[in-house]
Formats: structure tokens, C-alpha cells, sequence
């Protein structure tokens, strides 16, 4: 029995022995660069949320407003590559990707009707600074155009699927804000606002 063990004991220390470095980014290895550019926003939780709250917000002011961000979100977030790889734009800090969250929480809470210029301003800045940040993790051999292209097909995408539940959930006939459907989309915003806020304060803690 104690034999046994003991072959088992340096069974498993063999295999610990023989470990070598894990690698965070595999897909690269694995699926090509442009499933690196797809992919990867979804490895970045700003990304997440930011993406999600803003296909919200243009969803929830109807379809007329939000068509616009369908080829300005993938535009702004090429514009961010382009910025950052060839001249060194840099990326936010956390505290303002934070911010906007809270800012854009604040407005599906508030259920403004803001026009469409203004609510496409807001979409091409935030993807000016999150294509920005997804090219600070580019390889040096990494093809720039599949990367790219990936990109702001993962873009185009989820801005794409997020507006079109939303207007799908929310319905043409329903009241601005006060029926089940829109206070329901005002508490996800509040959702939103509450996770924009605490990590704003764990940005300017850290």
C-alpha cells in the first residue's frame, strides 16, 4: 500500500515537473488573426458592458435613431486600430471607461430621447477608445488587416443582435417609459449605472 502511494507521489510530481508556460491568448495560435479580433472584446469586461449598454441605449430610443450606429460603431472601432497602431494613440484609463458606464447606465435610466447625432457621437468615441484598447494587445506578427477585420465584424455584430433584442423586447407600441417593458430596460440601466459606479471607485482606489 505504502508503495503504492509513493509510486503515485512521484507520479504527480513528475507531471508538476514537466509543466510549462500557459499562454492567455491561444486563439492566436489556434483560429488566425481574425477570430483574434472577434474574440478578443469579449476577454475585456469594459468591452462587455460598454458594447451591451450602448446597443441598449440605441435600441431603446427605436430603430429610427439607433440604424445609424450599425455601420458607425464598427467604423469608430477601426478608426481606434487605426489611431492606435500607427499613431500611438493611447487608450482610457479604467476611471474613464468606468465613467462612461455610469453615463451610460444614467441615460437608460433617465430614458432621455436624445437625438440621433448626439447618441452617434457617443457610440464613435466609445469606439474610438475600446478599438484603441484592443490594439494595445496586439503581436507585433499579428496581421493588422484580419485583426481589424474581425474587429468590426464582432462589432457590427453585437451592436447589430443588442439593438435589434432590445427593439424586439421594448415594441413600437409601447409607452416611452412608463410601461412594464420600459421600466424594465430602466432597472437594467440602473444595473449598469451601479456596476459603472463601483468601478469607478475601484479605479480611483487602485
Amino acid at each position: 500500500m505504502k508503495f503504492r502511494l509513493a509510486s503515485v507521489a512521484v507520479a504527480a510530481l513528475a507531471l508538476v515537473a514537466s509543466a510549462t508556460t500557459a499562454q492567455a491568448h491561444i486563439i492566436a495560435s489556434r483560429l488566425g488573426d481574425f477570430y483574434t479580433g472577434a474574440l478578443h472584446p469579449l476577454t475585456d469586461l469594459q468591452d462587455l458592458i460598454l458594447w451591451t449598454a450602448i446597443g441598449v441605449l440605441a435600441g431603446s430610443l427605436g430603430a429610427a435613431r439607433g440604424r445609424w450606429l450599425v455601420p458607425v460603431f464598427p467604423l469608430g472601432l477601426l478608426t481606434g486600430l487605426v489611431l492606435a497602431d500607427g499613431l500611438g494613440f493611447v487608450s482610457t484609463r479604467p476611471a474613464i471607461d468606468a465613467a462612461m458606464i455610469l453615463v451610460l447606465g444614467l441615460l437608460l435610466v433617465a430614458a432621455l430621447r436624445i437625438p440621433a447625432s448626439l447618441l452617434c457621437a457617443i457610440a464613435f468615441g466609445l469606439a474610438v477608445m475600446r478599438g484603441a484598447a484592443n490594439a494595445s494587445d496586439l503581436a507585433p506578427e499579428a496581421n493588422r488587416l484580419l485583426f481589424a477585420a474581425g474587429l468590426a465584424c464582432a462589432g457590427y455584430a453585437a451592436i447589430t443582435l443588442t439593438m435589434a433584442v432590445t427593439l424586439a423586447f421594448r415594441r413600437a407600441d409601447a409607452g416611452p417609459s412608463t410601461s412594464w417593458r420600459g421600466i424594465a430596460i430602466r432597472a437594467f440601466g440602473g444595473w449598469i449605472a451601479a456596476i459603472g459606479l463601483m468601478m469607478v471607485g475601484f479605479a480611483l482606489a487602485s
